[in-house]
């Protein structure tokens, strides 16, 4: 057992001893597929702690041979694969974790230093293959496989580190990028390639270096969707087990979609609500928030727009083409969202549209604007307790008053004067209310699409909020709407006070363009 070749599987015997383990070992009959294939070369890129490591541990484990790892993955998934058997512990695995090198490498010569410890280990191993001359890391492969028919597989941790912490130094990128290709690129010793990190590889500036990659990444995951996070019903299961509210939990830490699982749960955040106890920022806790504040800030046009829509509740839509798949060359506020994807602070939807997926992260933006040049949004923030509670109150005029000041707030960024800038403002106006409250945009009910929808929370002892949005009409008329196209029963499972709120927008009455009309419902 090596540093490098072979590492043994300690680290997955520490992940399935730990208190909490959900069983991902059904993503090596997928890598299994790929092995001496055309496919197999995988880049499988994923947020910060979504458990990449940990799926490179599993690998390792179960590719490498000089260990027995047939009890550690007894009873799990993969088990009862029919490839199980074939491949278990029968490759010599290279696992490289690039940001060590990065650390360890002195004044920059991360490729040297790599090759030099990789091949130390190289000539423990085969050294009677090896000698008679000096080489380097990929002729050093082709001399092995040449005298032993020896197959590799390679599992490379933070692939991407380069390009994310050397971000100024376009030389070692491209020193780097050549190095990955010479060693993989058409080589017979490459049995699998497996690299793991936050970006995708396709593209950096005009050298394609990696295209014989098959990318998988937050924008769509395809067969590796259901091992990105945890999935809805393992999370049910923790829930269950730890006797947390699975409700709770899904506000918190929810959101990330894919076009087969609708519901992937940030893994991180879900572990630590159940072994604390608590519900908190846990994944945005790792990272300080001026990290999202730098790109919040960037001067593109329609950037500021497009955020104040997402933290409203709406959605937006991104062309994700255009990313360079780097952290400095942006051109369009696409690239800047598409970036934002990547990092876990946007989803992603089979709409090609982008969004924020829960209270977690929705409050890293709160914290990033409340330092920075976001004042009108703030403000809206803010007073957003005094509307709510004026809602519950049923204070008509109060609220018409209240949502005349956020519309007027988020006009000045919002990039249009519409249906959508008013829900908008209404989302931002209501903001605190998702303390308490499932917020639910475009919610489809009875005969149409409810606007807004703000369920209470299990725990939540307040009524449910139905609220209809009308344009140059009347308040009255959204009420109307409500109960002819019965919207309170698309409320699946909730018993309880409804609050109808109807709220028109006047754009021909300067001095009072909003009008509120609340009535309140029981439904059995």
């Amino acid at each position: 057992m090596g540093i490098y070749l072979n590492p043994g599987n300690r680290g997955f015997w520490e992940s399935i001893r730990s208190e909490i383990y959900v069983d991902k070992t059904g993503l090596i009959a997928e890598t299994n597929k790929c092995i001496n294939t055309e496919q197999k070369f995988l880049c499988v890129s994923r947020p910060r702690r979504f458990g990449k490591s940990m799926a490179l541990k599993m690998l390792a484990a179960y590719y490498s041979c000089g260990c027995d790892s047939e009890e550690l993955f007894a009873g799990y998934a993969i088990a009862e694969n029919p490839t199980y058997k074939e491949y278990l512990n029968r490759y010599e695995v290279v696992f490289l974790n690039m940001q060590q090198f990065l650390i360890e490498a002195a004044s920059g010569k991360v490729i040297e230093y790599l090759e030099q410890e990789v091949l130390e280990e190289l000539n423990e191993e085969y050294g009677t293959v090896l000698k008679g001359r000096r080489m380097g890391l990929a002729a050093a492969f082709r001399k092995i496989y040449a005298k032993t028919d020896k197959q590799f597989i390679f599992l490379i941790d933070e692939w991407d580190c380069v390009m994310r912490e050397r971000q100024e130094s376009e030389m070692l990128q491209k020193q780097y990028l050549d190095f990955l290709r010479n060693l993989l690129k058409d080589q017979p010793y490459v049995a699998l390639a497996y690299m793991t990190g936050i970006l995708p590889v396709k593209k950096y500036g005009h050298h394609s270096a990696l295209n014989m990659f098959w990318e998988y990444s937050m924008t769509n995951q395809f067969a590796f969707e259901e091992y990105t996070g945890f999935t809805e019903d393992e999370v049910k299961g923790l829930c269950e087990k730890y006797d947390m509210d699975f409700a709770l939990i899904s506000s918190w830490y929810d959101g990330y979609q894919f076009r087969k699982f609708q519901h992937i749960y940030n893994p991180r955040s879900v572990v630590a609500a159940m072994k604390n106890r608590v519900l908190s920022s846990y994944w945005t806790s790792t990272e300080t928030y001026e990290a999202l504040k730098v790109y919040m800030d960037m001067d593109f046009d329609g950037l500021r727009s497009d955020i104040v829509q997402m933290l409203g509740g709406g959605r937006v839509r991104v062309n994700i083409q255009s990313f360079q798949n780097d952290m400095q060359s942006f051109r369009t506020k696409d690239d800047v969202l598409t970036l934002l994807i990547h990092l876990g602070y946007l989803a992603y939807d089979s709409r090609e549209e982008a969004f924020i997926p829960n209270k977690e992260i929705i409050g890293e933006f709160e914290n990033a604007m409340s330092v920075s040049g976001w004042p009108e949004i703030m403000r809206i923030l803010k007073a957003s307790d005094k509307q709510l509670k004026d809602t519950l109150n049923g204070d008509e005029s109060r609220v018409a008053e209240g949502l005349d000041r956020a519309h007027t707030e988020a006009a000045s960024i919002l990039t249009y004067n519409d249906e959508n800038s008013l829900a908008c403002a209404i989302g931002l106006a209501y903001y605190s209310a998702r303390k308490d409250y499932r917020f639910i945009r475009e919610l489809p009910a009875g005969h149409g699409f409810a606007d807004i929808v703000f369920l209470p929370l299990p725990s939540v002892k307040k009524p449910a909020l139905i609220v209809e949005l009308k344009y140059d009409k009347t308040a009255y008329a959204a009420i109307q709407q409500i109960k002819d196209r019965q919207y309170t029963q698309a409320l699946e499972g909730y018993v309880g006070e409804i609050l109808a709120v109807g709220i028109n927008y006047d754009r021909d009455n300067v001095n009072k363009p909003h009008s509120c009309v609340i009535e309140r419902m029981k439904k059995q």
